[in-house]
């Protein structure tokens, strides 16, 4: 639902043609997600459909149907890149078998993305986002060190994924253009995750049996402090690597009487021991100030510090707006909206939004006949028996 589509979203932000692939009649699963303006639930207006299919051309095909392989081997036969994210028993039944379609097109490079991959045991599983985070050793990481794991938030996974296919689709395009050929990727979101936290836990184990452990609000190892604390109107990250940072840290506080204390000179033993009763001290004169005022200080101090946006501080965020990170965008239906922008800033390649995500089947006329040749009776026979 979601890693399918922000992978080919990168690539048709970047100028990429990309058509959308739907169910006849219902559509894909994220329009009936939302959020909804007015929260209102409406598959045309979902918040979640409309930020990832941006840029993009919209089609209805049930590839299972009679006449449905043929027409999707037909736009396989002039594209370069399929992308596809169905578990590899379902990718069967609709025809998404690699071989087949190559047979199509010898130079189409084919995306699948599944929680487990198209070999090895698991290939068969159902599974998801948790399934793939919990097998790739993230969750085991993630909360308090007291309590269960956690699962990963905000679809993390699924986007995690779906940079790595971009990633590995561009780097595919261009071994083919330097005289390769058309390939498969197999990618299977349980090693992107494992791969995304190799530094974390895996490497520690491959070359010292040693497990990592969740660091819940504070990070465990290293000097003090290296935490999240609460302040007059939310809670901040703060951190002091160097003893030159802490120093400035106990100047900008004016100099407390503890930080004199003898028990609070050596920093990694401040963590190990005494972090609770640091934080206390700490915590009790952030409490006194906001935000917006400790961001200034410890900026003018030169100390590391982040406010720990929500999401309402994030979109009003000054140093975003200045980035023109946000960009506004008319849909037909759900009228003028505001979306996240790039997520990178090229000196040279462009990159723009030049239409809005598609109504269902908005663009079936524009493909079918304009670039498959079929004439309009045809396209009303399809529509008439559920084929788009």
């Amino acid at each position: 639902m979601v890693s399918a589509a922000y992978a080919t979203k990168l690539l048709a932000d970047l100028g990429a043609e990309v058509i959308k692939v739907e169910r006849p009649g219902f559509g894909d699963a994220s329009r009936h997600y939302g959020p909804f303006p007015g929260d209102e639930p409406d598959p045309e207006n979902s918040g979640l459909f409309l930020y990832l299919n941006m840029n993009k051309l919209g089609i209805t095909l049930d590839p299972c149907s009679d006449g449905g392989k043929g027409i999707l081997k037909g736009l396989v036969s002039s594209a370069d890149i399929l992308v596809q994210n169905y578990a590899p028993p379902v990718a069967g039944e609709m025809g998404l078998c690699y071989p087949d379609l190559q047979e199509t097109n010898p130079d189409l490079i084919m995306l699948s993305l599944s929680p487990y991959g198209g070999t090895g045991p698991y290939r068969d599983y159902k599974g998801y986002e948790i399934n793939a985070a919990s097998l790739g050793g993230v969750v085991m990481h993630l909360g308090l060190p007291e309590r269960s794991p956690l699962n990963p938030p905000q679809m993390l996974g699924h986007y995690q994924v779906a940079v790595t296919g971009a990633m590995a689709v561009m780097i595919a395009l261009v071994t083919r253009d330097l005289g390769g050929t058309g390939q498969h990727i197999d990618l299977a979101e349980a090693d992107s995750w494992a791969t995304f936290h190799a530094g974390v836990g895996i490497v520690q184990w491959l070359f010292g049996l040693r497990t990592t452990i969740r660091h819940g609000r504070r990070v465990r190892g290293g000097p003090y402090p290296n935490t999240i604390l609460p302040c007059k109107d939310g809670e901040i990250r703060m951190q002091a690597m160097t003893k030159r940072e802490w120093n400035r840290i106990l100047e900008m506080m004016g100099d407390p009487e503890w930080g004199r204390d003898a028990r609070f000179q050596d920093r990694l033993k401040m963590h190990e021991l005494y972090a609770d009763e640091l934080d206390g001290y700490i915590g009790a004169w952030l409490k006194e100030r906001t935000k917006g005022e400790l961001s200034q200080l410890f900026y003018e101090y030169g100390v590391p510090f982040t406010p720990v946006n929500t999401i309402a501080d994030f979109v009003n965020d000054p140093h975003l707006a200045a980035r023109e990170f946000f960009v506004e965008m008319e849909h037909q239906r759900a009228g003028m909206m505001k979306y996240p922008g790039k997520p990178y800033q090229f000196s040279e390649t462009p990159w723009e939004v030049r239409r809005p995500a598609p109504l269902l089947g908005e663009h079936n006329a524009d493909v079918y006949c304009g670039l498959l040749g079929y004439d309009s009776r045809q396209l009303v026979k399809l529509r008439q028996s559920a084929v788009i």
